[in-house]
């Protein structure tokens, strides 16, 4: 199945050869031993991951339920009347699915994809780059989509990838998809990741978005055994990026081990007041807890006025 569709999830497997995943798992290993393939969290790919993409097909079936509750999520952070980019991806077409329903909303991508979920929507603007198109993943890449931005400024990039972690950001297999996505990073204020957990803590070839530069990440919840997406949710939370989660009570937000100080952050990073998802509690910037003396001080002080 692997060497036929270049990627396959334990939960296929499971199904195919009736067992638990928990077995399957435990074969997968077993192969990766062999070096028959790669394993990555909910699946295999064909060894080599670090410079193969697995193709449109092969990407759609993987972590589709965790790809339609980050689409639910992250649609809430987009407003009416706003101007955003659209990158491509299984997980980006997941989500503009629903931004169709989202008046007076131009959507900016070079994915093919992304303009037919919105093709039939009257109360939304599709713009597409120019550029040459990548059949894998139905996206324009090249020196056309990358000029057709220059110059453009919008309110947020929707991006995904094919690894995320807290040390290189987000990252990709192709050179010409990596170039178009940091084009699409530089016309916006902020950046919004979508990447379920399959993802973290996976690194490819071509840095796409350093960590720096993340504003949010919209993912899904890891498996309690899943070690390593917690650790590197943990990583990505320390180094000030916004985590909301799906599935958990709407948007749970994942703490810095340590709390920082109330200070406002520069560039991308900072959420202005109003602005879509700016009532979620931010991971980037938390108070420290104020001492006994100094609430009492601020009780007098209320009390007096």
């Amino acid at each position: 199945m692997v060497r036929a569709n270049g990627a396959v999830s334990l939960r296929e497997l499971a199904r195919v050869v009736q067992t638990s995943e928990v077995t399957v798992r435990r074969d997968v290993r077993a192969l990766e031993a062999e070096g028959l393939l790669d394993r990555r969290h909910g699946g295999a790919v064909l060894p080599g991951g670090f410079t193969r993409e697995s193709g449109f097909p092969q990407k759609s079936h993987l972590a589709t339920a965790e790809k339609t509750a980050i689409a639910d999520l992250a649609a809430n952070f987009v407003e009416e009347g706003e101007a955003i980019v659209v990158g491509a991806g299984t997980t980006t077409q997941e989500l503009a699915r629903r931004l169709a329903r989202v008046p007076g909303l131009t959507v900016v991508t070079n994915s093919l994809l992304v303009a037919q979920a919105l093709a039939h929507a009257n109360r939304v603007e599709v713009v597409m780059t120019g550029g040459t198109l990548r059949g894998s993943n139905y996206a324009l890449v090249g020196s056309g989509a990358e000029q057709s931005l220059q110059g453009l400024r919008v309110s947020r990039a929707f991006l995904s990838g094919s690894g995320l972690t807290a040390e290189r950001g987000l990252s990709t297999s192709n050179m010409l998809s990596a170039s178009v996505d940091r084009a699409l990073v530089q016309a916006a204020a902020e950046v919004v990741v979508l990447a379920d957990h399959t993802k973290l803590g996976s690194d490819t070839m071509f840095q796409t978005v350093p960590t720096d530069v993340i504003t949010r990440l919209v993912t899904d919840e890891p498996p309690a055994h899943d070690d390593r997406a917690a650790t590197e949710l943990q990583a990505l939370a320390d180094q000030g990026v916004q985590i909301a989660v799906a599935g958990g009570s709407g948007s749970d937000a994942v703490p810095p081990r340590q709390p920082r100080r109330d200070v406002s952050l520069p560039g991308p990073r900072r959420v202005p007041a109003g602005s879509a998802g700016a009532g979620l509690r931010a991971t980037s910037v938390l108070s420290e807890p104020a001492g006994a003396e100094q609430r009492a001080a601020r009780v007098a002080d209320m009390r007096r006025r």
